[in-house]
């Protein structure tokens, strides 16, 4: 059946209708989010830039951590003028708090009308026009299918964009709530894959980042694994820049080291390496599948085949039982490997681990304070870091125009934005920049 025909049958209303998505959370919500919306497109949806221009209102939310998940109640509430003013208002939430919270959401907060899971985008228009026939609708049973089947959608992709390679999770961290609210893991065919970018490039893409909660772990039906992806996308298509995220540590390996050494320039030299505790009792309670050594050694392993690559991760602080010195460790292992980006957060019990479940809960004054004192460790790092490229000449992928700054920007292989002056013409270019001016959020340069 056309998806088209099904839409209009289930959802179309004979006029368009405004819908507002509001997205927070991982890039994978953000991929998410761009479906939504194309999928509604199909069923006669108009996006809008506002709340007050919407009939449907979506939150398409994250539940990693706890705040998010109050964030999406206190999310809703503002609408609640929304939809005194028009009762015809559909509220809806989707994402990891759907799949997480389902019909508690609607007990919780009645201004809520339907509720959906991160496997049930593809029915989004079919969950809409229900919810136009019935007082409430909850919808977030996984879909139970190998290999894992979705068409990139993206409305206007511009230069750079995401590419779904796999979701959910078989890893289960004690601390990760991901494999409950996205299931376990599945990849995509190979050949979906590639037909997909292949598509995007027609379309005008020039680099892609591949998604997946652990990206490379991929394994297609016909055998070929994350690292052959990654060679096959940058030997047979056009792209000029290939990223990826997030990695796990545990499957990062040296064939993947030596495809990234082959494949240069097209394939970024920036990895994500989450390592999340630099001890590794820590890291046993975690269930990571490596130690503080052995993930050190990984790291040797890359920057001894792509010596400026640049690194970054996720850190937890303040795990139950994580004493002080054991903290320590994780600022020595940033130390020690010389991250120029950190993306750190306060342990929070997440519902159906086995982490919020563990004796030695660390009080939140600790965990604040040992926070804190990491993005100082970092901050001391992170500035001659970037320092170190004023000087230097990088090419730059230009994305756009930054209309409130009034310049142009885009990134250089080591994922760092870039701003400089000149004009629209350069989008899609690869431009050689002089970098003028580096702090750790963004740069300056002047085009050579």
């Amino acid at each position: 059946m056309n998806l088209n025909e099904t839409s209009a049958q289930t959802a179309a209303p004979v006029t368009q209708k405004g819908v507002y998505i509001s997205t927070y959370g991982c890039q994978m919500n953000v991929n998410d989010t761009e479906r939504m919306y194309s999928l509604l497109e199909m069923a006669n949806f108009t996006p809008v830039t506002s709340p007050d221009q919407a009939e449907v209102i979506i939150i398409n939310s994250c539940s990693v951590r706890e705040k998010p998940v109050h964030k999406v109640y206190s999310e809703v509430g503002t609408f609640r003028r929304l939809k005194e003013k028009n009762p015809n208002i559909r509220i809806g939430v989707g994402g990891c708090v759907g799949s997480q919270e389902k019909d508690k959401l609607i007990k919780d907060a009645p201004l809520i009308d339907f509720v959906f899971g991160t496997d049930n985008i593809d029915q989004l228009p079919e969950i809409v026009g229900r919810a136009y026939d019935q007082s409430k609708v909850v919808q977030t049973q996984f879909q139970h299918r190998a290999p894992y089947h979705v068409e990139t959608m993206v409305r206007n992709p511009g230069v750079a964009t995401f590419v779904n390679i796999t979701k959910g999770c078989d890893n289960f961290c004690t601390f990760c709530v991901v494999p409950y609210t996205r299931g376990r893991e599945k990849s995509r065919p190979f050949s979906h894959i590639l037909d997909d970018v292949n598509k995007l490039t027609q379309r005008g893409v020039r680099e892609v980042t591949l998604l997946g909660q652990n990206v490379n772990s991929y394994k297609s039906d016909c055998g070929v694994d994350f690292a052959d992806l990654i060679e096959r996308l940058a030997v047979e298509t056009d792209l000029q820049r290939i990223r990826y995220t997030t990695s796990h540590p545990k499957d990062f390996n040296q064939k993947l080291v030596d495809v990234m050494y082959r494949n240069q320039p097209k394939v970024c030299e920036y990895i994500h390496l989450p390592f999340q505790a630099g001890n590794s009792r820590v890291l046993e309670m975690m269930n990571r599948g490596y130690t503080r050594e052995q993930y050190l050694e990984k790291i040797a392993m890359i920057k001894k085949a792509i010596p400026n690559v640049v690194l970054s991760t996720d850190i937890i602080v303040g795990f139950p039982t994580e004493t002080e010195d054991e903290f320590k460790e994780t600022i020595s292992m940033v130390e020690a490997v010389g991250f120029e980006t950190i993306y750190a957060f306060k342990y929070s019990p997440r519902p159906f681990t086995k982490a919020a479940r563990f004796e030695g809960q660390i009080a939140e004054d600790v965990k604040d304070d040992r926070l804190a004192r990491l993005f100082a460790a970092h901050d001391a790092l992170a500035m001659p870091l970037a320092e170190s490229y004023v000087g230097r000449v990088l090419d730059v992928l230009v994305e756009g125009k930054d209309e409130k700054r009034g310049n142009m920007h885009g990134r250089t292989s080591q994922n760092k934005n870039v701003y400089f002056t000149g004009d629209k013409s350069l989008i899609g270019q690869m431009v050689p920049m002089r970098i003028t001016k580096a702090n750790p959020a963004v740069f300056r340069g002047e085009l050579i």
